[in-house]
């Protein structure tokens, strides 16, 4: 998986040259390097579905213990061909959208690609100090991308209104990483979903935890800044804001469902949180005009709704014929 990763590194270097060789045709190019992690995804179809988990770990600061741990299960296989996917699909996109003579495009084009393979590491990562390294990547990204056209106030306004907001919630997220994996006796994500620890600390911790699920999947009462996001270029509206940065909330309360579920805070604020944004932003996008704000409130509903789904919903029976 870490070729994976290289291979995003690489491309977001490569993107200034590229673009000043090819033009806009470069984002063909680097629309590569998210069609990667998709193929990469699709080759261990078969075998994830059967229950292999391929891991990846190398030493990162071996005198505090840091590893460079990846895991790809099922949610990580499907979250990985998503980002993949979808990015290598806007990054193609780019190559029509932009005019010619577009300023800025080689900036764009590696922060762009730096932001799919800070997606990629998020949703492989299998050690909790690692997670929080990519979530703040894709923070830092998405606030470059969103104040892409620099000399509109719109855009400036909100590049620094979700910076902040998810940058909290990511602090929130880091304390109650740090908590988990001082309880738990270990940073590894699998390990700890696998066998959570219990306690008053560990409740502070989970409360903390979707915290920053909420900061960076919109939820109430932060869905505020995913709309005022809009002011973005297009394919960042379609790929951090409706696929992929927005998701990293999802996907965080998605993998700790397992371990915390059955616990009563968990239950009210997943409720609270889900139910409330699927209401709201149902409620705001029938009252708007413009189609990108109508689509804005419209995801904030259906993440509201996904985030409930994940956070409350059971393992699906099996079907009589696996029986």
């Amino acid at each position: 998986m870490l070729f994976v990763l290289v291979a995003h590194l690489a491309m977001a270097l490569g993107a200034p040259a590229l673009v000043s060789l090819l033009g806009r045709r470069a984002f063909l190019v680097m629309a590569l390097a998210p069609a990667s992690a998709a193929v990469y995804a699709l080759s261990w179809t078969s075998r994830v579905m059967e229950g292999e988990h391929p891991t990846s770990v190398h030493a990162w600061v071996p005198g505090l213990g840091l590893e460079l741990a990846f895991r790809m299960d099922t949610l990580s296989w499907l979250m990985l061909l998503l980002v993949g996917g979808v990015g290598a699909l806007v990054l193609v996109y780019c190559s029509a959208y932009f005019s010619p003579t577009a300023h800025g495009l080689r900036r764009f084009g590696g922060t762009l690609t730096a932001f799919a393979g800070a997606m990629v590491g998020l949703v492989v990562a299998d050690d909790v100090l690692l997670l929080f390294v990519f979530w703040e990547l894709t923070t830092v990204f998405s606030y470059l991308l969103i104040g892409h056209y620099a000399d509109r106030k719109a855009g400036r306004r909100a590049a620094m209104q979700a910076i902040v907001v998810t940058t909290g919630g990511g602090l929130a997220m880091l304390v109650g990483l740090v908590v988990l994996g001082v309880q738990a006796g270990t940073y590894r994500l699998s390990e700890i979903v696998a066998d959570p620890p219990t306690g008053g600390a560990v409740t502070a911790a989970v409360v903390c935890l979707l915290v920053g699920a909420a900061t960076k999947s919109a939820l109430i009462p932060f869905h505020f800044w995913l709309p005022a996001a809009m002011a973005a270029p297009t394919p960042v509206s379609a790929y951090l804001h409706a696929a992929a940065m927005v998701k990293a909330g999802v996907y965080l309360v998605a993998r700790f469902a397992p371990a915390y579920s059955d616990t009563t805070v968990w239950r009210v604020l997943v409720v609270a949180l889900g139910a409330g944004t699927m209401l709201v932003g149902g409620y705001r996008a029938l009252r708007q005009y413009d189609l990108k704000l109508v689509l804005a409130f419209g995801t904030v509903s259906q993440l509201g709704f996904i985030v409930l789904l994940v956070g409350l919903g059971t393992q699906a029976p099996p079907s009589p014929a696996s029986r």
